[in-house]
């Protein structure tokens, strides 16, 4: 069973660091795109930052440019997202997601794009 398992979250106070990470089981992550997407109480879930095949390139939501780095290491099936100088509007679940990615498409940070989902980490930044 193909599943992303997401891990890192907690609580931190503003100003601080956390680094997500999102492993898969029973693939390698070479063909996909990925993306890290949060939804807080009473939103929409959004895209936050994604990643595409081979690293082509990354995108960022404008509420986290200089603040958040995705990465990916395709040997441990692993993405990760470096959350820097948090506040407290970053409050949110977190979730991973891949799409899998047949040529060179290029797919918006979209989260009705992806189609394979974690369950969520709960990050949670206040005083």
């Amino acid at each position: 069973q193909f599943q992303f398992v997401e891990s890192g979250g907690g609580s931190v106070q503003p100003g601080g660091s956390l680094r997500l990470s999102c492993t898969a089981s029973r693939t390698t992550l070479d063909n996909y795109a990925v993306g890290w997407f949060r939804q807080a109480p009473g939103k929409e879930r959004e895209g936050v930052s994604c990643l595409g095949k081979g690293d082509s390139g990354a995108d960022y939501a404008d509420s986290v440019v200089g603040r958040f780095t995705i990465s990916r290491d395709n040997a441990k099936n692993t993405v990760y997202l470096q959350m820097d100088r948090l506040k407290p509007e970053d409050t949110a679940v977190y979730y991973c997601a891949g799409l899998l990615i047949i040529g060179t498409i290029q797919v918006p940070c979209d989260p009705d794009e992806f189609g394979y989902w974690g369950q969520g980490t709960q990050v949670t930044v206040s005083s």
